[in-house]
């Protein structure tokens, strides 16, 4: 008898330990579901707004970090080029200096930019700039009127640095 009500308080006390761990288990796992949900939220905007992106996918426009200065000196026709510096912000808005190298000539101009359906390629929309550049990593490529790639011997001299 005597060894029968001790199997019953062994079995007891089993039943018992195993409830609590098993308890413990389950509230380890909420914690952990609360965890990976809360990483998972998004973070609220910082003060710098993005505007959507038009292409889906990896594109210049969605994974690289465009914003910023850029700097060439172009090619001119009747001067040794025009140094240009061109600012692209979050917002598609831009802004463009250029100064004609051994004239007193300087432009500037603000505007909007738009991306192409590819992503890749913006278009200057501004009261005179109407430029188009191939976006990569810091640096844009000036594009021809047609908005294809410049080729020959100065093609370099169309590639802007990011500051």
């Amino acid at each position: 008898m005597m060894k029968s009500k001790m199997i019953i308080a062994g079995i007891g006390a089993a039943l018992f330990l195993a409830s609590c761990s098993k308890k413990e288990t389950s509230e380890n796992t909420n914690t952990l579901t609360d965890s990976a949900t809360t990483a998972v939220q998004p973070v609220s905007a910082d003060s710098i707004t993005k505007a959507t992106p038009t292409a889906a996918g990896d594109t210049s426009e969605n994974a690289l970090d465009w914003a910023g200065t850029y700097e060439a000196v172009v090619p001119c026709a009747d001067c040794p080029g025009i140094k240009t510096s061109l600012t692209l912000n979050n917002d598609k808005t831009f802004s463009i200096k250029e100064e004609y190298l051994e004239r007193n000539s300087k432009n500037e101009d603000k505007g909007t930019f738009v991306w192409d359906t590819t992503g890749s390629i913006i278009t200057l929309k501004g009261k005179s700039a109407s430029y188009k550049y191939k976006v990569g990593e810091n640096t844009l490529f000036q594009l021809d009127m047609d908005g294809k790639e410049i080729t020959g011997p100065n093609k370099d001299l169309y590639i802007f640095k990011k500051k």
